[in-house]
Formats: C-alpha cells, structure tokens, sequence
C-alpha cells in the first residue's frame, strides 16, 4: 500500500462517504449504492479504488460481495501524521 494511493482514495467525497458507511457494518455493493444517487458502474469505480487503496476488503458469499472497512491502513496513516506532527506516542494522541 502506498501514501500515493490512499490519498488519492480519500480525496473524493463519495469515498469518503462510503468509508463512513462501512464504519457501521459491512454492505453489499447494492446496499452501497442505494445511499448514493449514481449508476451501479460508477459504485463499482469507487469500491474498485477503495480496494486499490486496501481501505476495504471484498469478501465474496453466494451471489454478493460485501465490503468492509480496513481500518489499519487508517491507523497506519494516522501514526504517520502523528509522527510528522512530532508527537511521540500515537496512543496518546488517540486517546484525547
């Protein structure tokens, strides 16, 4: 995974609204799309990114794919702020 990649992902909107989806369960690609107002196809560019950046995971049961949220790769990203800001002890920091 790279920086590169992940804030390409987090700088749109939609993603960024769909990550928050997925902070409360995992969703099919359909219950995904019925939150947004776009085509199936431009859901699947999204998640398609998503999956790139490795912010979700894809996990396939039946006839669905369900998504969810990979939340170490936003700590990852969140202990490296903390470290260019100079704080010393990310626990510290996420815990205020």
């Amino acid at each position: 995974m790279g920086f590169a990649e992940t804030f390409k992902a987090l700088s749109d909107p939609v993603r960024r609204d769909i990550l928050t989806l997925l902070k409360q369960n995992r969703l099919s690609a359909g219950e995904i799309g019925s939150n947004f107002n776009m085509t199936g196809a431009t859901i699947s560019y999204h998640l398609n990114v998503l999956k790139k950046a490795e912010l979700v995971y894809e996990q396939r049961e039946k006839n669905y794919i369900y998504y969810e949220l990979n939340a170490s790769v936003l700590e990852e990203i969140l202990m490296w702020l903390s470290d260019l800001k100079g704080e010393k002890d990310y626990e510290v920091v996420e815990g205020k």
